[in-house]
């Protein structure tokens, strides 16, 4: 008798070993008592009814990040990529995320990688690369929709990695380049257009006052010989420009026509005898033809005073009489 005794004693206290339970704060147990489910129980000491009466399963609350695989996706532009990204969710009813599916862990995976597919194959590439938040928002509120059933909640979705083709690559690197250089060229004619109005000031205010440009063009001077530079610079008026290329007109290589001979002894002459009533002839002379120029020379000579001939020739070429001659000189000797 009490052999018997000392064996229930011993029973009963196994069978109240095996049927205490620590959960922790996170944890909750799913009971099954005779195959029907029971109310949720945890966090802390739980007892169950032992000998198999009642079983549970765990299940943890803290929230799991899972990483989804990378996708092959096509987008709607048609460029191939591959896109990764990253799950957070955390089980909200433990009953349900043990009744409604068999493992939620790999249905959630599974949810998340078609999800990730569907939404990521009808954006754009540029959207893609430049929203990125957008679509993780997408992404979370789907995958939210399709969990909650399970008792899952789903606190973010975020897209780790695009990966391009090389060619795809290269063309963006071309792309970025070229938008480099259109914003370098548009920078640079700011700053022209900029400066064009500053110096457009600088020159209304130096034409107001004639002696600032030369004292300008003294400290420009002095600028140039502060850095030992041999090089002199002496300013030359913009009024002598069309006699220096009346000169080079003339005195360039090859035979002189009656066009260019007429031409080189007219501008010359309009220059010194413009206004000069006593030098007209002059400027008759310029204007005769080739043929007729020596007596028209003659004339002007014979008719015009003295001051006035000085001026003419002293402001006329001599090259440019000598090739205004060649002509007739050259008739001659035909």
């Amino acid at each position: 008798m009490e052999t018997f005794f000392a064996l229930v004693a011993i029973g009963g206290a196994v069978a109240l070993a095996s049927s205490l339970r620590i959960l922790r704060e996170y944890e909750r147990a799913v009971v099954f008592r005779l195959g029907r489910v029971r109310p949720v129980r945890g966090p802390g000491l739980i007892f169950l009814v032992p000998f198999g009466v009642e079983r549970m399963q765990r299940v943890g609350l803290r929230i799991v990040a899972m990483d989804v695989p990378p996708q092959d996706v096509i987008t709607r532009d048609n460029v191939s990529v591959k896109v990764n990204a990253v799950l957070y969710f955390r089980v909200s009813d433990p009953r349900r995320a043990v009744l409604e599916v068999e493992d939620y862990l790999y249905a959630t995976s599974q949810l998340a990688q078609t999800t990730l597919r569907s939404v990521i194959g009808q954006a754009e590439l540029d959207e893609l690369l430049g929203e990125r938040k957008k679509f993780n928002e997408i992404l979370r509120q789907i995958i939210d929709e399709g969990t909650d059933v399970w008792g899952i909640h789903v606190t973010a979705v975020e897209v780790k990695d695009v990966d391009l083709p090389q060619e795809m690559k290269r063309m963006i690197a071309r792309q970025a380049e070229a938008e480099r250089d259109r914003r370098a060229k548009v920078i640079n004619a700011e700053g022209e257009y900029q400066a064009a109005g500053r110096l457009r000031d600088a020159a209304r205010i130096l034409s107001s006052e004639p002696a600032s440009l030369q004292l300008r063009f003294l400290q420009t001077a002095s600028e140039i010989a502060a850095e030992h530079n041999s090089t002199t610079l002496f300013p030359l008026p913009l009024d002598l420009a069309p006699l220096w290329g009346v000169a080079r007109a003339v005195g360039g290589a090859g035979p002189a026509t009656e066009e260019a001979a007429k031409g080189a002894m007219e501008r010359p002459l309009e220059g010194a005898i413009e206004g000069d009533e006593a030098s007209r002839p002059w400027l008759e002379a310029g204007k005769a033809e080739p043929s007729a120029l020596e007596p028209a020379l003659e004339k002007a000579e014979a008719s015009a005073p003295e001051p006035a001939l000085e001026k003419a020739k002293a402001s006329a070429p001599e090259p440019a009489l000598e090739k205004a001659e060649l002509p007739e000189k050259g008739g001659a000797n035909d």
